[in-house]
């Protein structure tokens, strides 16, 4: 098969949008498929050419440290010259906007990924009714370029209902890998990993910890309400524009914290790879902030490593945790209610590493080959619709 991926984000920026197109490149090419890839030029150095898939750079403006890609003419003819059985499209907004466009002007089917909650993004930065407003005229948006598809994925039931409520068409369920050979509990026990944990909890302490993109949509500062739980230390793995105003917050509000403030928040900025599964092994029980998350990758990295998670009872991850399984879920609106999970699952070491068990049996089978098969069963409908519109096209009228 041929495939074409035009997609909002790639190499050097590492998102959620970025993680998943790479999986899914890999696995095609591990099946023999040719793959081109559509995406932002950087302004950092970046390959032109990624596991054996050819990479072009279309023109980018540099927005809040993320190239956006411009939707010029190079679109259409990287994807005439290449004639893709199929066209995939990673969280069009703006150059996936145009891929479809182009797509559907050469007739070739198309699978557009809803990965980015922008119409939320919108909402949390503008405040007031003009937020509101904001996010309707997003979400109109949103549903115009995802009717041009002949399929939309969302990544989990939330995100699902939310196309589903605005009235996109044609749309599906499709997951996510994880990588259960590089995240698993075997970390705990490797030199390195262990002497991370001795320097960053030295006296025994529980690290409670965020992995993640430090940034307004977040909410990393919601880790405030942890800072007062005796004997713990938040640490926090990543980084983005919202660093200086986390660190500020969680610092503060140690420091604030009544008697004998537990040790100042400590940060490790972005980890790849081992040094990434290292981060995890060191932590105690993992907290997602964010409510406006599709899916929550961070989640089952952190699940396929051994640990608790608490997480907002919102989006993406009421598919990924369920209460007292793998760990809990929090009211994101309820004062309190995030400290209260977290304790739960520190009160008792046993009981946390039970969670922590189940985690891991949760995830450790959803390999990224198995969700990119998944994924090549949507192209193949979205080739059998497309070839069904020509059929229909092409009869004439009784």
């Amino acid at each position: 098969m041929r495939v074409a991926i035009v997609t909002e984000s790639f190499l050097p920026s590492l998102n959620g949008v970025t993680t998943s197109v790479c999986r899914v490149i890999e696995e095609l090419r591990a099946r023999g498929d040719d793959v081109v890839v559509v995406a932002p030029r950087s302004r950092a150095d970046a390959a032109d050419h990624y596991g054996g898939a050819a990479v072009h750079r279309v023109a980018s403006l540099p927005v809040r440290q993320f190239d956006v890609g411009l939707p010029t003419p190079e679109i259409e003819r990287v994807l005439e010259d290449f004639a893709p059985d199929v066209v995939h499209v990673a969280s069009p907004f703006v150059l996936g906007a145009r891929g479809l466009a182009a797509a559907r002007g050469l007739d070739l089917p198309t699978v557009a990924v809803f990965q980015t909650d922008m119409a939320a993004y919108v909402r949390q930065h503008t405040p007031g009714p003009a937020g509101t407003a904001a996010a309707a005229t997003t979400w109109r948006w949103i549903r115009r370029i995802h009717s041009w598809a002949d399929i939309t994925l969302a990544p989990s039931s939330a995100a699902l209902a939310d196309l589903q409520h605005h009235t996109v068409p044609r749309t599906a369920l499709w997951g996510r890998g994880v990588d259960a050979a590089l995240f698993n509990p075997a970390w705990r026990k490797d030199a390195l990993a262990r002497a991370l944990r001795r320097e960053l909890a030295p006296a025994g302490e529980r690290l409670v910890g965020y992995v993640g993109r430090l940034a307004p949509e977040k909410e990393v500062e919601r880790l405030a309400e942890l800072a007062d739980l005796p004997h713990s230390r938040l640490v926090v793995v990543g980084d983005g524009p919202s660093r200086g105003a986390v660190g500020t917050a969680l610092a503060e509000a140690v420091a604030a914290s009544p008697g004998r403030p537990n040790r100042p928040p400590v940060f490790l900025g972005s980890r790849h790879g081992d040094d990434l599964a290292r981060a995890y092994a060191c932590l105690d029980v993992f907290v997602h902030t964010g409510t406006a998350e599709t899916f929550g990758q961070t989640i089952q990295e952190a699940g396929a490593s051994g640990l608790p998670v608490v997480a907002p009872r919102a989006g993406g991850p009421v598919d990924l945790v369920a209460d007292g399984v793998n760990g809990y879920l929090f009211e994101p609106g309820e004062p309190g209610a995030l400290r209260r999970q977290v304790a739960r699952v520190l009160e008792s070491p046993s009981h946390a590493a039970s969670l922590g068990r189940r985690g891991h049996e949760l995830v450790r089978h959803r390999s990224w080959s198995r969700v990119v098969e998944g994924l090549v069963g949507h192209y193949d409908d979205a080739i059998a619709a497309r070839a069904l519109r020509r059929v229909v096209a092409e009869t004439p009228a009784a």
